[in-house]
């Protein structure tokens, strides 16, 4: 790990350490993969203006984040089915995060249950959810989140249907991975990935796998199941039923139209998140980063606004907060170090963004996030 520097760095290690199918459902997109190239290139289209002679020899990275203390402005996003990517899984990256003083966000198709990484990590933690056809699952998942004290939930909302993924087509991607004739070879040359795999317990949808609402397959790709079970009727009505159930802070994350988040706010969302799925849905939609400022100005300050997508540097947190966001949200780079290093990954990779947030910071001439604004970037 004293190796890497950066994040390219934790994903070259990543490359190496993970099959190839496994590596590809974390790093692709998309049909042509406009949309993920696009989510890293637009935050080369702002620019940082410093401010010099400035007292920078304090500086202080905390802020709040839906009344929530973090101690630092990056969020760790909702990926499903950690444990793929290292046997350490949710757990693992849910402490790194306490650690780092910061939010964990769990995802529905977890392999670690709402309850386990609750326990993992008494810290703060959100949980990521999406409408079930059959509407008593999302009760039963909100009223274990309210048991298991998540302080926020976060409704996912494009994701009515799959997004056209090609690498995982062409590699056969199936959940649990299985081995066939084109992935066999690969597999045993990763013997690390493959002892654990084999060795660890079970990796299941473990949010649903005893739920007496949900009745799993004996066989065939769960992933695919459950992605089936995900209602692609929800509609405005449906989020302002889930935000009256919650009755706490709620974000809706998927939005990349100032309209679809003035009707956000309209109907009672706390937060809402600028996402793309990480360039794995529609093609071709725009990055979070360029459709920031007019959510920004849509929204009014009318609820707190994240973006996710994209983020691989201290300065494109720095461009964020600059263009009106509230704080990031990462999923590709925790994933990526936590591939290359389990949990002592994350961690690194957080003292990392850490250590170039607060240089940038000095450098722009700002010693405290409330100080990052609009005049800085261009």
């Amino acid at each position: 790990m004293k190796s890497c520097y950066n994040i390219e760095d934790f994903r070259a290690v990543a490359r190496r350490r993970l099959p190839r199918m496994i590596f590809d459902y974390l790093d692709g997109g998309s049909d042509d993969e406009v949309t993920l190239r696009a989510n890293r290139t637009g935050f080369g289209k702002y620019q940082l203006m410093p401010r010099v002679l400035r007292d920078v020899e304090n500086i202080d990275l905390a802020t709040t984040v839906l009344g929530q203390e973090v101690d630092l402005p990056l969020l760790i996003s909702p990926t499903g089915q950690t444990r793929m990517f290292h046997h350490g899984g949710e757990m693992a990256v849910a402490r790194a995060a306490a650690r780092a003083g910061t939010i964990y966000s769990l995802s529905s198709v977890s392999s670690t249950s709402i309850e386990d990484t609750a326990a993992a990590s008494p810290d703060p933690k959100w949980f990521q959810i999406y409408v079930w056809r059959d509407r008593g699952v999302t009760k039963e998942f909100i009223a274990r989140c309210r048991d298991s004290g998540y302080h926020a939930l976060c409704l996912t909302v494009d994701l009515s249907t799959h997004g056209n993924r090609e690498r995982d087509l062409r590699n056969r991607l199936s959940f649990p991975a299985t081995l066939n004739l084109k992935t066999v070879t690969d597999v045993l040359r990763h013997p690390r990935w493959l002892y654990h795999y084999l060795t660890g317990s079970r990796i299941e949808i473990a949010n649903v796998v005893n739920s007496p609402r949900v009745q799993l397959p004996d066989s065939g790709n769960l992933m695919e199941y459950v992605a089936s079970q995900f209602d692609p009727t929800v509609t405005w009505e449906d989020a302002a039923w889930m935000i009256d159930q919650w009755g706490g802070p709620f974000l809706i994350k998927g939005i990349t139209s100032p309209e679809d988040a003035r009707r956000a706010v309209d109907i009672g969302a706390s937060g809402i998140i600028i996402s793309n799925h990480g360039g794995r849905q529609l093609d071709t939609s725009p990055p979070a980063i360029e459709m920031l400022p007019e959510i920004v100005r849509a929204v009014a300050g009318r609820a707190e606004i994240l973006i996710d997508g994209g983020v691989r540097r201290g300065t494109d947190v720095i461009k964020a907060l600059a263009l009106g966001a509230q704080a990031v949200m990462i999923g590709r780079p925790y994933l990526y170090a936590l591939a290359a290093g389990g949990e002592a990954g994350v961690e690194r990779m957080f003292d990392l963004f850490r250590a170039e947030i607060t240089r940038d910071m000095a450098l722009l001439g700002c010693p405290k996030i409330s100080d990052i604004t609009a005049e800085y970037i261009r």
